[in-house]
């Protein structure tokens, strides 16, 4: 079992930036691929970003790739999200998600990702 905190959501300027945080708690994050999504009003949860527990490598869906940044701190137990250059389009509840330890976290479905944090909205005006 994990819990997952999200924190640094907020209303923003189109073009600027925002951090995200999500702290995780338990002794297995190091071992844990972790993801970030997103759900816009009436809209389905998307895939945004993810990064492997194993390599540390990073994959993006297109509409962030180049503005979004993931990573990890696994000293901390928290991912990170630095979305820069935001647009209107990125306004969403955005969730952080992880599956069991050692899962490769290959997949971009949300139906495959066990535990998830109660989100934070960001707000992009224009």
């Amino acid at each position: 079992q994990v819990q997952l905190v999200e924190s640094g959501g907020g209303l923003v300027q189109a073009g600027g930036e925002l951090r995200l945080a999500c702290g995780a708690s338990g002794d297995t994050f190091s071992s844990r691929s972790m993801a970030w999504f997103r759900q816009a009003p009436g809209k389905e949860r998307e895939f945004v970003a993810s990064i492997r527990w194993r390599t540390g490598s990073t994959y993006y869906a297109d509409s962030v790739q180049g503005r979004f940044t993931i990573s990890r701190n696994n000293a901390k137990n928290t991912i990170y999200l630095q979305m820069n250059t935001l647009k209107p389009e990125d306004t969403a509840v955005y969730y952080c998600a992880t599956t069991n330890p050692y899962n490769s976290g290959s997949s971009y479905s949300p139906r495959d990702y066990t535990y998830w944090g109660q989100g934070t909205q960001v707000t992009v005006s224009s």
